[in-house]
């Protein structure tokens, strides 16, 4: 059976992070060592989502001279409503062990 787009531990990991505070815009750098997420595990992430506007993006400007501007990220209404409800179907789904169904944990 193909498991549901967007419930991979590590899209769930981010989730849970932009889900902290979803107004608050967020930049890759941050998110990657609260989710300890490698960017190459990261940024595709960001890309997907942010391509079927779940996120919405924009560029900072950087404070200090000469530093590039930074991409920042947050969740759109979509975007946040998946999130609760990926990571809602994660704490309730029961798991199967040995045969016998388990009550799940978190």
């Amino acid at each position: 059976m193909p498991r549901k787009p967007h419930t991979s531990p590590q899209t769930l990991s981010l989730f849970s992070a932009l889900l902290d505070e979803p107004q608050r815009w967020r930049y890759g750098y941050d998110l990657s060592k609260e989710t300890s997420l490698a960017s190459g595990t990261l940024y595709p992430i960001l890309m997907r989502l942010t391509e079927q506007k779940l996120l919405e993006t924009r560029w900072e400007p950087s404070d200090e001279p000469g530093r590039p501007p930074r991409h920042m990220y947050r969740l759109t209404a979509d975007g946040a409503a998946l999130a609760e409800q990926r990571l809602a179907a994660k704490v309730a789904k029961p798991r199967t062990i040995g045969g016998a169904i388990q009550a799940r944990t978190a």
